[in-house]
């Protein structure tokens, strides 16, 4: 069965379905094919369920968190900015929210809700849909693309959309065909790296899985540049996640990191020599009081045992402690130190960091410089951000500009 279209769409996540309304609205016979039995299936799941789908502050704040090839998302962002996209699902119908840190997110909570909203203008426009269908291989011929499938399914059409995804979250889809698909038409991929993803570390923190940390400064030292983060983290049983850890994982992933030191500073408002007079005072005033349940005081009760420990200072009165026990105790306090293993496997990272090389496509339109009439769109390209809607505000922005951009009569 052969079945002719203006344009196809290969993957249905957030810039698939995105790119699909922008073709469609502008008069382009559409399809989207979709391995999974739905639409959406990773957007689902982004931001907790509740989906972050921009971050409501300028242009240039948005590219100060892109980590990777910020300069290319310059034309998209100025072409379809974070406002944009809130006027676009606002336009819908769907009500949005602003929260700590410019975080944007639907009403409800629901990223059902995000997701709803698109299939409904998709119907709108009249965009197709080809869901449990897997493309087996894709070619062109005589300025037409042909697009194999399972079940003897034949697509042709003289436009594609690449909108695969990385290979992050396996479970919702991320096959890494997209890459398959770049290589066979002459494109490099950039290795794929984990990104936003915990941090493995070396010692043994079991007995601190599930801690909660908050205002804390989190650092590594590479290449003699202190790379840091100040926030909230959390232990699990073998490495180092929430959100400083995961923003770490995406500054460091280019570089030789592995055995390096990773840095707790549990006090990063006060300096060594504020602490050293707030603990003169303090173990004068507290003598008798035990080492132990002092440093209760400073740090979650279900670490000080593990820091006592590592502290190699034996639990004593406050008036016996001397000068350098102090001392030692404060420079712990500032600089807890791991050794890094590794970092998280690609499938654990939130996005992917790495993908199809920004340098053959074109920035103005996310059309291949190598392919006619080949576009690449959202986390198949080589740009990664932080966290805080960033990301996903790149596949909206990167969608728009191949949805408006199509070359040829329709």
């Amino acid at each position: 069965m052969d079945q002719l279209y203006d344009v196809i769409i290969i993957g249905g996540g957030a810039s698939g379905m995105m790119a699909s309304i922008f073709c469609a609205r502008n008069g382009y016979k559409t399809l989207v094919i979709e391995h999974n039995e739905k639409l959406g299936k990773k957007l689902f799941i982004t931001g907790k369920g509740r989906c972050n789908l921009t971050n409501n502050s300028s242009i240039e704040n948005h590219l100060n968190n892109i980590v990777t090839n910020n300069k290319f998302m310059y034309t998209a962002l100025n072409k379809f900015s974070a406002q944009d996209t809130m006027e676009f699902f606002e336009s819908l119908g769907l009500e949005l929210k602003t929260e700590r840190g410019n975080r944007v997110f639907p009403m409800s909570d629901k990223s059902s809700d995000v997701i709803k909203t698109l299939n409904k203008v998709m119907d709108d426009f009249g965009v197709k849909t080809a869901l449990y269908t897997e493309v087996e291989k894709i070619s062109k011929e005589n300025n037409l693309f042909n697009i194999w499938c399972r079940s003897n399914i034949k697509y042709t059409t003289s436009r594609v959309i690449v909108a695969t995804g990385g290979i992050s979250y396996k479970a919702t889809g991320s096959t890494g065909l997209g890459y398959e698909m770049a290589k066979s038409f002459g494109h490099h991929i950039i290795e794929p790296k984990s990104a936003l993803c915990p941090i493995l570390i070396d010692e043994d923190i079991s007995s601190l899985n599930g801690l909660s940390l908050k205002n804390i400064e989190l650092s590594i030292e590479i290449n003699g540049k202190k790379i840091s983060q100040f926030g909230e983290m959390m232990f699990t049983f073998n490495s180092l996640t929430g959100p400083t850890a995961l923003t770490l994982s995406s500054l460091i992933n280019k570089y030789d990191y592995k055995g390096k030191k990773i840095s707790i500073d549990f006090k990063p408002a006060l300096s060594f020599e504020q602490l050293d007079d707030k603990f003169i005072r303090e173990f004068t005033d507290y003598s008798k009081k035990d080492l132990k349940t002092y440093i209760k005081s400073l740090l979650p009760n279900k670490i000080c045992d593990y820091f006592m420990s590592r502290l190699g200072i034996i639990n004593k009165k406050l008036s016996d402690m001397t000068k350098t026990e102090r001392h030692t105790l404060i420079n712990s306090l500032k600089k807890f130190d791991f050794s890094v293993k590794t970092l998280d496997n690609v499938n654990v990272g939130i996005i992917t960091s790495g993908g199809v090389d920004i340098k053959e496509i074109d920035s103005k339109t996310c059309e291949s410089k190598l392919v006619s009439n080949l576009y690449f769109v959202g986390e198949i390209l080589d740009v990664d951000a932080l966290t805080g809607g960033y990301n996903l505000q790149i596949a909206w922005s990167t969608a728009y500009l191949a949805g408006n951009n199509l070359k040829g009569k329709i």
